[in-house]
């Protein structure tokens, strides 16, 4: 697989609804201990973890995948010469990870992610 699919997001009005459903549904833990109330999903060892939020404004309920890649610039480059649309620029959050977000073009919601190299 080139770049493999490493993080999952559920995006919709209510975080803790949210939170409350994937937690009972599939025994989920979700950590939203954090300023943004961005509910991490730790996959325990199995699958991929992922997030449960509140849409940010202007976005609208969703469901994303995040594929890793080495240089999210040149991917969201390459979505546009292919027909997609940059959502979110490169954004970096330190210490963590560097991301942007394209739509395909049928307009499914992508993310690319670049992790922080430990060292």
């Amino acid at each position: 697989m080139g770049a493999p699919v490493v993080h999952f997001e559920i995006i919709g009005k209510d975080a803790d609804t949210l939170f409350n459903f994937y937690s009972q549904l599939f025994g989920w833990k979700i950590n939203a201990d954090n300023p943004m109330k961005y509910g991490l999903v730790d996959a325990q060892g199995k699958g991929i973890g992922g997030g449960v939020a509140a849409d940010p404004e202007g976005q609208h309920s969703h469901v994303t995948i995040y594929a890793e890649v080495d240089d999210p610039q040149a991917y969201l480059d390459k979505a546009e010469q292919l027909g997609g649309k940059t959502v979110v620029p490169v954004t970096e959050i330190p210490g963590m990870v560097t991301f942007a977000m394209f739509t395909d073009p049928e307009g499914h919601l992508i993310g690319v992610v670049k992790s922080e190299e430990e060292g």
